[in-house]
């Protein structure tokens, strides 16, 4: 392994859950802005494999859902439908071409969602005045 993926790595392992999560959102939709161009280039094989890395992505959100929240079902239902609707370009390719930027939206909108719940949540974020005895 060479220096930049060995500092790559530490940087991930270091980020907070929070920022690990916006970076597979962002992947996804680099992926997706890239399968776009493939396909207009006829790089058929540069959009498929960004459409299974878009995939194993959100199937790794899905798996990592704390289903104890109610929240977590509608996720998993988006998440669901995105892998579909994904399965469906892929097959499709020109014919369904416009749906790829509406999957990319949906995940942008996902994304900033979470982004904003992350800042909230830091924002919130309360010291705890400890007691000191003896």
């Amino acid at each position: 392994m060479n220096e930049y993926s060995r500092y790559k790595e530490k940087s991930i392992y270091s980020m907070s859950g929070a920022e690990q999560l916006l970076l597979l959102f962002d992947e996804a939709i680099k992926r997706l802005i890239r399968a776009e161009q493939s396909l207009k280039d006829k790089n058929y094989g540069d959009f498929e494999d960004c459409l299974k890395r878009t995939t194993r992505i959100i199937r790794y959100l899905t798996d990592i859902l704390d289903m104890n929240y109610p929240i977590s079902r509608d996720l998993r239902r988006i998440y669901i439908y995105l892998v579909y609707d994904i399965s469906v370009v892929s097959a499709g390719r020109e014919r369904r071409q416009e749906e790829i930027g509406r999957i990319r939206h949906i995940l942008s909108e996902l994304r900033d969602a979470f982004d904003g719940a992350s800042r909230q949540v830091n924002d919130m974020h309360i010291p705890v005045q400890r007691e000191i005895r003896g």
